[in-house]
C-alpha cells in the first residue's frame, strides 16, 4: 500500500473510533453546559441541543425532554417549513413569484392589495401586519384558520408593498393559502405530503398529525407573549399548550418536531433536491429583498444575523417565540439547533442564544 493510501485509511480509521466522538462532546461541552445549568435551575424545564457538524452529530437532552426526539412547539420556525412546502408548486409551475395574491384570492383587493405579490408575503415587505388586531378574541373563541384569512385579506396594509420591511406572521398565512387552494388539501396535509414525508419526518407535523398533545413539550407560557396567552390563566383554553393551538395547525407558528427533524430541513435547504429543486432552494437562503430593506430569503432569515457571532453571511435560519433556534452555515457545514420550553422574551440573553453562541465559536 502506498504511502499517501495508509494515511488515507489511517484517517478514516480515526474518524471512525470513540475518540473522535469523545472530541466532538468536549467541542460543544460550553454549549451544552448552558442548557444544562438552565435546566438544573429550573429556569428552562426542557431543552434539547443538536449540532451536524462535518458530517459529525452532537445531540443531547436536558431537562424534563425524555430524549433528544422529543418534540417541541417551534413557534416561527414553522414558516421555512410551510413556505418550502408552498414552493413545490413554484417547482411544478402553479405560480410565478411576481404573481400579485389577488390572482388567487379574488378578495384581496382595494388600498393598494392588488400590488402585493407571493415573493412579498414570503420575504415580509407586503404591509400585513404580524398579528392581526382580533388576535386574542378569535384564539378565544377557538376560531378556525378560515377564520384567521377571512380577517388578514381585510387587515389595511401599514405600507406600500414592496418598500419596507415588516415581520408579518399573516403574510405567511396568506401565502400557504394560496398553497391550501391550488392543492385542494389543508395546510396541514399539505405540508405533511409535499414536505414531511419527503424528508422521512419521523417527529414532525404541521399540528399534531398523527401524534397525541400529551407527547409535547409543554411551554413555559408563564413568560411568553400576550399574543400567545403570556400566562394569563384566563387564555389556558386557547394558549401554546392549549388542545386548541396544538391541533390548529397555524402555518406561521404551529408545528412540532424534533431537533433532528429540522435538522434534516435544514439539510434539504442546502440543495439535496428531495422536495425542492437547488435553484429553488437557493431562494430560501439568499436574499431577495431589494437595496436598503432589511435582507430576509423566502420564509428564512439570512446572512449573518441569522446565525450566532461568528457565522458567516453565508448562514440562514429561523427563531421562534416559543424558545426555539435554528441556523446553518455552509462555510463551517455546521447546522445548529437549540430547541427549549422557554419563551424567547422571557429572559436576556437567552440560554438558546448562548447555548449557540458557543457552538458557532467551536466550529469557527
Amino acid at each position: 500500500m502506498k504511502r499517501r493510501a495508509m494515511l488515507k485509511a489511517g484517517v478514516g480509521a480515526f474518524m471512525a473510533t470513540p475518540l473522535l466522538a469523545a472530541i466532538q462532546r468536549e467541542r460543544f461541552d460550553d454549549a451544552a453546559e448552558v442548557l444544562a445549568k438552565a435546566t438544573a435551575s429550573g429556569q428552562i424545564e426542557s431543552a434539547v441541543l443538536h449540532v451536524n457538524s462535518r458530517q459529525t452529530v452532537f445531540a443531547r437532552a436536558f431537562g424534563k425532554a425524555g430524549s433528544t426526539d422529543a418534540m417541541f412547539l417551534l413557534g416561527s420556525i414553522t414558516k421555512p417549513i410551510c413556505i418550502a412546502g408552498l414552493l413545490t408548486l413554484l417547482d411544478q409551475g402553479e405560480f410565478r413569484l411576481e404573481d400579485p395574491l389577488a390572482k388567487f384570492i379574488a378578495a384581496f383587493t382595494g388600498d393598494g392589495r392588488e400590488q402585493v405579490t407571493m415573493r412579498h408575503l414570503m420575504t415580509h415587505i407586503s404591509g400585513l401586519p404580524d398579528q392581526l388586531p382580533e388576535n386574542a378574541q378569535l384564539r378565544a373563541k377557538h376560531a378556525s384558520l378560515a377564520e384567521f384569512v377571512n380577517q388578514a385579506l381585510r387587515a389595511p396594509l401599514s405600507f406600500k408593498p414592496g418598500s419596507q420591511y415588516q415581520y408579518s406572521s399573516m403574510g405567511i398565512l396568506l401565502a400557504t393559502e394560496v398553497a391550501r387552494r391550488i392543492s385542494g388539501r389543508s395546510i396541514s396535509d399539505f405540508i405533511d405530503r409535499a414536505v414531511l414525508q419527503p424528508l422521512k419526518l419521523e417527529h414532525a407535523a404541521l399540528g399534531i398529525g398523527r401524534f397525541r398533545v400529551d407527547e409535547m413539550v409543554r411551554c413555559q407560557t408563564e413568560h411568553a407573549a400576550p399574543e400567545s396567552g403570556g400566562g394569563d390563566p384566563a387564555a389556558k383554553d386557547w394558549d401554546w399548550n392549549s388542545d386548541y393551538w396544538r391541533k390548529l395547525g397555524a402555518p406561521w407558528g404551529g408545528a412540532h418536531a424534533s431537533a433532528a427533524d429540522i435538522a434534516s430541513f435544514l439539510e434539504e435547504l442546502h440543495g439535496a433536491g428531495r422536495v425542492l429543486q437547488p435553484a429553488t432552494a437557493k431562494l430560501m437562503t439568499a436574499n431577495q429583498n431589494p437595496p436598503g430593506v432589511t435582507p430576509r430569503g423566502l420564509g428564512m432569515n439570512v446572512g449573518s444575523a441569522a446565525g450566532s457571532p461568528g457565522c458567516s453571511e453565508q448562514t440562514f435560519g429561523h427563531t421562534g417565540s416559543t424558545g426555539t433556534l435554528c441556523w446553518a452555515d455552509p462555510s463551517s457545514q455546521t447546522i445548529c439547533l437549540v430547541l427549549t420550553s422557554l419563551p424567547a422574551r422571557a429572559v436576556q440573553p437567552h440560554p438558546r442564544d448562548n447555548a449557540a453562541k458557543f457552538v458557532a465559536a467551536a466550529v469557527g
